[in-house]
């Protein structure tokens, strides 16, 4: 009778297993990105002009070659021989980190790659944000600033510098954002000790900012 209960026990505990796995068990996936393409037509001055925050986007979701774009924009290599980057960092440190949240899950941005390696299965957008005007936006960029990166210099110092060079780059989103009509909106409001849990980050991974993107809403 024992081993007959035993039995029936492990069966339904497979069972719960194979009910639970669906929910519990999502893969995210990396995402190779397309090559990135960026629109020569439009004049910096231009972009200039049109350079501005925004907080009502659609609920559509960007395209890869889009998302592609934006990255290489934000942060990607633009001088492969030596791995330098679209936007200046102290002593090319390099230490900002963009992490991309999206309807699936959140990612971070391999910039070497062109891909986006999974951190993070599910929605958890709303963690990047407190101002719910941000909230129908599909991309929402992280930055995050690896300490660890930049030398023996004292923290306080190290956050001057990397609030510096994240500024570099949510300026460059903002004008590539300007080139291609969408809207964006950059924050440092953000519950950083609940979205660094969710991210798993290291004690020297600090959230800097948080920037939206997204295509305009509609009037």
């Amino acid at each position: 009778m024992k081993t007959k209960a035993l039995v029936a026990i492990a069966a339904s505990l497979v069972f719960c297993a194979g009910m639970l796995l669906p929910v519990f068990g999502q893969e995210l996936k990396a995402i190779q990105l397309p090559e990135p393409k960026l629109n020569e037509n439009k004049s910096l001055a231009q972009a200039l002009k049109d350079r501005k925050t925004t907080r009502a986007y659609a609920l559509d979701n960007l395209s890869e070659q889009t998302l592609s774009n934006l990255l290489w924009a934000a942060f990607g290599i633009n001088r492969p021989d030596s791995g330098r980057r679209t936007a200046p960092s102290a002593k090319n440190w390099q230490e900002i980190e963009v992490y991309v949240a999206t309807t699936t899950g959140m990612y971070l941005y391999d910039p070497k790659g062109n891909a986006l390696v999974p951190i993070v299965a599910g929605d958890i957008r709303s963690l990047t944000y407190t101002q719910a005007t941000f909230k129908d936006a599909p991309i929402h960029l992280v930055y995050v600033a690896d300490l660890e990166k930049m030398g023996e210099d004292e923290e306080g110092s190290k956050l001057v510098l990397a609030g510096m060079d994240t500024g570099f780059v949510a300026e460059n989103v903002y004008l590539y954002c300007a080139c291609e009509g969408l809207n964006t909106g950059f924050r440092v409001t953000i519950d950083k000790e609940k979205l660094a849990q969710a991210l798993h980050l290291r004690p020297t991974q600090r959230i800097m900012a948080a920037q939206s993107i997204g295509l305009p809403k509609s009037k």
